[in-house]
């Protein structure tokens, strides 16, 4: 059943340890980084915390709680260069690695101390000071028989913590809320609660097949996974994507139709360099827009023809923009991609559109020779604050390669 031990490394408060990496000012002292124009924390170093700043909390609060607290703008690039540094660290002492997301990889542990010549727990420890002084974030590290086992215990041992985890660890498992698994949310977490089982002990006594009635197949797996049955593999490359989503905060609630139809455009234009990237075309175009904090799922529209093209993209979200309701601000705006296709597997129509027109593609040779957004939309412009701000060109979703956020 795959690897017999599987670590989980996971650096702590990773975006702050990286701004701590360039500006030596910011360590030892109450930090925070901030997220699309500003407006909220979306990372705080252990000392903001202590002051009671959460993730989420509007920059006035967060200065209200902690006044002397030093804020930065977010900066994905550099985040990635310190990432692909761990990623690249790992891979030299693992056999196989999963770039899990930007702060977190899983890896195969089980040459671990032939690498390092140590019994396991100091081979951890010595893996830990490695990243450290190479790479220069703390991290965390679980080693257990499978993944949830491991990740529980990085997530338990924060901050720079160690722990190695036996198959079927009792005691630890006991002391684990059964939140605390991965995969597990509020709604499942209350389903649980509600036949008693509170704890990760309670989660891996339980019945298998009434674990699988309440949470499907994937709540099984975790079951099996707590038994320190590795059913979910460490997998080194990415699956193929079932859709693809661009979008986000609009900078603010908004009623202004140029400004709503500039994000539009803005997201349809990074939509399609995700399209270009991973060679593949949409056969359908969905559209979201939050407006007065409600979700409003305003329609799916199918292409002619599967199609990464400004032009057939654009023909489908403006009308299901413009049908939205127009009285409320909206906030937020994604525009989701979906059943995609390989491009090298299209039969060429000669009835309809190229997929991909000279004009897009004359476009794509530009910003890949110039810079991203050196050509685009003039529809885009009522933006211009955005483009003006480097901060605001790359996100967490343009680093490829990770399996999830």
């Amino acid at each position: 059943m795959g690897t017999s031990l599987i670590g989980h490394i996971d650096s702590d408060c990773f975006y702050v340890s990286c701004e701590r990496i360039r500006s030596y000012s910011l360590r030892g002292v109450p930090c925070g980084v901030l997220g699309n124009q500003g407006a909220c924390v979306i990372a705080k170093s252990y000392e903001l915390k202590s002051y009671g700043v959460k993730t989420g909390h509007p920059i006035w609060e967060a200065k209200k709680l902690c006044p002397h607290a030093v804020f930065v703008k977010r900066d994905f690039h550099w985040y990635e260069v310190i990432s692909r540094q761990l990623l690249d660290l790992l891979k030299t002492v693992s056999p196989q690695v999963e770039y899990y997301s930007i702060d977190e990889m899983f890896f195969d542990a089980s040459e671990l101390q032939r690498y390092f010549h140590l019994p396991l727990y100091e081979a951890t420890r010595a893996l830990q000071t490695l990243a450290q002084e190479q790479v220069g974030v703390p991290v965390s590290i679980g080693i257990a028989p499978s993944r949830t086992l491991a990740k529980l215990g990085s997530d338990a041992s924060k901050p720079f913590g160690v722990r190695v985890i036996e198959k079927k660890c009792e005691p630890f498992l006991r002391s684990q809320p059964v939140g605390e698994l991965c995969g597990v949310g509020g709604k499942s977490a209350k389903k649980l609660h509600d036949r008693n089982i509170h704890t990760c002990w309670d989660f891996c006594k339980a019945d298998r097949l009434m674990i699988r009635n309440l949470l499907t197949i994937k709540g099984e797996a975790l079951w099996w996974e707590l038994q320190g049955d590795a059913v979910n593999p460490i997998q080194t490359t990415r699956p193929p994507h079932k859709a693809i989503a661009r979008g986000g905060s609009c900078g603010g609630k908004t009623t202004d139709p140029a400004r709503i139809r500039a994000w539009a455009v803005r997201n349809i234009e990074r939509l399609i360099e995700a399209l270009d990237h991973h060679r593949v075309y949409a056969r359908h175009i969905s559209l979201q827009i939050d407006a007065n904090k409600t979700a409003l799922w305003l329609g799916r529209t199918p292409l002619i023809v599967p199609s990464a093209s400004f032009r057939m993209i654009y023909d489908a979200v403006i009308p299901m923009l413009e049908a939205a309701p127009t009285t409320h601000p909206v906030s937020h705006m994604h525009i989701i991609a979906e059943n995609l296709t390989w491009r090298d597997k299209i039969q060429r129509s000669l009835f309809f559109e190229e997929a991909q027109s000279p004009l897009d593609q004359l476009k794509h040779n530009i910003n890949q020779k110039m810079g991203r957004f050196a050509i685009r939309s003039a529809e885009t412009l009522p933006l211009h604050e955005i483009y003006h701000d480097a901060t605001h060109n790359y996100d967490i979703c343009d680093v490829s390669g990770k399996m999830c956020f």
